[in-house]
Parts: structure tokens; sequence; C-alpha cells
């Protein structure tokens, strides 16, 4: 009898605010139990330590602003090390934002090209004027940065007419973004050696995101589900193709290596 008091209170309550379905919609636990009935042989991914990438982990940023919506160090610093695996790396990310992790990678890639929302679609979400204009603030300008502007939805990534290196989607983070993203990168952007990064497919290093996470698995070709990796120390999901040794998914972790960093402030 409770149960049944509860459910019609609970619709009773979407009736009235039903802007409270999509918290009901993206709720964790769902997503959790979505990715454990269709992906019952990849609940969770291996995880790669970031040390194997490149004999060692050694990077500098020279623009992060430690500010919101932003990347952790590592993160950015993996997306450089990974450009260095190509002779002239070219990159393609999906979400500009403040162009942190594009400006960055600038610095290692020959030519780089980032997607994101034009203004007018940003301001038309209600967001300010301000808001849109910092998208592209560190990375505006630069040569070897190709700024694009559009809904990834409806975007016509085969009109690029070009393969990438390395690949960075990073762009609006529910379910259907991220499976679309993911569908249309290896259709029309991936070769043979492509690498392709997800950003937030975690929370944290220790706790992974499931609404992105079920989004990568159902827009990934089945057969590179094999090739996809938790790195380790950063909110990153990688396709990577190689042998590489890996570990269980653990939370929390016990620390196997610790990182020195050394912050200097500078005027943008």
């Amino acid at each position: 009898m409770k149960k049944i008091v509860k459910t019609i209170k609970g619709i009773l309550a979407l009736l009235k605010n039903p802007w409270l379905l999509n918290h009901v919609l993206n709720d964790d636990s769902i997503w959790r139990k979505y990715i454990a009935k269709n992906h019952k042989n990849q609940s969770e991914l291996a995880v790669l330590n970031i040390n194997s990438l490149n004999n060692g982990f050694d990077e500098t940023l020279h623009s992060f602003a430690f500010l919101d919506g932003g990347s952790l160090p590592t993160d950015i610093a993996l997306l450089k090390i990974l450009s260095r695996r190509f002779e002239k790396c070219s990159y393609f990310e999906i979400g500009t934002w403040r162009g942190e992790s594009v400006v960055n990678v600038s610095e290692t890639a020959e030519e780089c090209y980032t997607l994101n929302l034009p203004k007018e679609e940003i301001l038309a979400l209600g967001l300010s004027e301000s808001y849109a204009d910092l998208h592209g603030f560190f990375s505006k300008g630069k040569k070897n940065i190709r700024h694009l502007h559009g809904n990834s939805l409806h975007y016509d990534f085969e009109a690029i007419n070009k393969k990438f290196d390395l690949i960075f989607i990073d762009g609006n983070h529910h379910y259907d973004y991220v499976k679309n993203d993911t569908k249309k990168v290896f259709e029309h952007l991936i070769h043979e050696n492509s690498i392709v990064v997800w950003h937030d497919y975690a929370y944290s290093p220790e706790k992974i995101r499931p609404e992105v996470f079920a989004g990568i698995l159902d827009g990934i070709p089945t057969k590179f589900k094999g090739n996809l990796y938790h790195v380790s120390n950063t909110m990153c999901a990688v396709f990577i193709r190689g042998k590489f040794d890996t570990t269980a998914f653990q939370s929390p972790i016990q620390p196997k290596h610790s990182f020195k960093v050394s912050i200097e402030s500078q005027n943008c």
C-alpha cells in the first residue's frame, strides 16, 4: 500500500513539475542499471596507467585557468602526450569552452580543429552574452587552430572530408549527444591509427559518470569496444589500439605514484 501511495505521489509531482522528470532520467542509478542490462560484459573499463602512454608522464601546460567547467591538469596533459605519438598530429575536438585544451594541444600538434555551438545558439539557451563570449578565450587567433561552429547533433562531419590522429569528445554530456558524437566520430573522422578521448566519462578519477559511459558504449562500434580504457588519474576514457598492461577499476584507489606540480601565475 505504501508503494502505491508513493507512486501516486510521484506521478502527481511530475505532473505538477514536469522538469523533475529530468532528474529521474539523469539519475546515475538508472544509468548504472541500463549499463548492467545492456553491456553485461563491460560494466567497467580496465584502467590504463597514464605513465604507460609515453614511457613516463612529464608535460607542461602553459594555459590553465583553474576555473569552473574545465579539465584536470592531467586530462589536458594526457592530450598533449597522446598528440606526441604522431609526427605531425592533426587534432579535432568537440566542445571548445575557454579553449584550454586545444590551445595546449596546439603546441604539440600541427593543426587543430575545434567545434562549438555558434554564439546565437548559446544565447538561445538563455545563457548570458558574457558566457558566450568566453568560448575560445585562450584559442582565438592561434594560427594552427580552426574554430568551427555548429550543433554536433546536426553537424555534417562527413563534409569536413578529413581524418584526424587525435580526437577529443567534450561537448554536451547528455546520453543522446555522447552517443551521437561518438558514432559520427567513428563513422567519419578516424583512420586506422586514430586515438579518441572522451572527457567527463568520470566525475573524478575514482567515480564513473554512468550516463556518459552509456553514451560511449552505445555509440562506439562493437569491434572497437576491446580498445576502450579508463585512463588513470584523469576523468577520461580512451580508445587506443595496441597492447597495454591494465588493472581492474577500483574505488577508492591506493596511490601507486604521485605527481610533482609547479604553478606559476601569468597575465592573460
